[in-house]
């Protein structure tokens, strides 16, 4: 299983779903199953900018795991935002049966978002929600980063500006690299 990292806007499901499609692995993102999510208080918590539930989370994280179950290669995108989630998506007990291969973090300036996210034009893409998002990124990750470090699992940061084409090339280095095709 290879996760992406980043905030919103640094291209993680336009990647997913690229290397996807070129790997023939499973792309699962919890936003884009957040966004369609038909649960208001799902719907509600998206405008504000904070992080749904982690039980929440649990749910729609699990049921996508349980319907990807005839496949070990999944990209996951969003997943985990929280420590407790990194936590749960590592213990043995949720039967999830999938292993960690890889973490690819996409790094990309904060005004580079802001400019890419104001195109969107969705509710949870104004300036002030991106901020607070970008805060609570910060605040989350670096945790989760550093416990999949202690638990040996392979983190590689990339420079997430620059093409699509080019971005997607330094991500299938390090994949082709870690073994993981």
């Amino acid at each position: 299983m290879i996760l992406f990292f980043g905030p919103a806007g640094v291209g993680k499901s336009v990647q997913g779903q690229m290397l996807a499609a070129r790997m023939d692995w499973k792309w699962l993102s919890t936003g884009e199953m957040f966004r369609n999510s038909s649960d208001s208080e799902v719907q509600d918590i998206l405008k504000t900018g904070e992080l749904v539930s982690d039980e929440k989370t649990y749910e729609v994280v699990r049921e996508a795991f349980s319907k990807a179950k005839d496949t070990d290669r999944l990209i996951v995108d969003g997943f985990p935002r929280t420590m407790d989630q990194a936590k749960w998506l590592m213990d043995d007990k949720n039967s999830l049966g999938r292993s960690v291969g890889i973490v690819v973090v996409l790094e990309v300036p904060e005004s580079v978002i802001q400019k890419r996210l104001s195109k969107r034009g969705r509710d949870q893409d104004k300036p002030e929600i991106i901020a607070r998002r970008m805060n609570i990124y910060r605040r989350e990750m670096y945790p989760v980063l550093g416990y999949f470090a202690e638990k040996g699992i392979k983190i590689v940061h990339l420079d997430g500006t620059g093409t699509v084409g080019e971005v997607h090339d330094k991500i299938v280095t390090e994949i082709e690299h870690n073994k993981l095709v």
